[in-house]
């Protein structure tokens, strides 16, 4: 199992670019992703195998009227990249909870293999 708190993710809407043809994370969603890689390396984190049951606190920044999907895609494409587990495909259970906001926002995730 692994417990770790991470940063509040960025939403969808600013997590992809357009420019020209090609889409691509945009710079806020690299500075993201590096910060989750960084956190993962410190604690060791070791690629979880098999089919994964996944939990998510997310702590608003604030009280700004916020979609709770827009936030899955940032959080599990840098849980992936940082080594977590293999493949976003190994989740099964996705469970996702919107609490009360926090100074500066963050993401309490859960993963156990099931």
């Amino acid at each position: 199992m692994l417990e770790v708190e991470l940063p509040y993710p960025p939403s969808i809407n600013h997590y992809w670019r357009r420019v020209g043809h090609a889409t691509l994370i945009s710079r806020e969603g690299r500075r993201f992703r590096a910060h989750v890689v960084a956190i993962l390396r410190r604690l060791n984190v070791q690629p979880l195998a098999g089919a994964l049951a996944v939990e998510v606190a997310v702590y608003p920044p604030d009280r700004r009227r916020r979609d709770i999907d827009n936030v899955q895609k940032a959080l599990l494409d840098a849980l992936g990249h940082g080594g977590a587990y293999g493949d976003d495909a190994q989740i099964v259970r996705l469970e996702i909870t919107k609490k009360e906001p926090v100074e500066g926002g963050k993401s309490v995730v859960r993963i156990r293999c099931v």
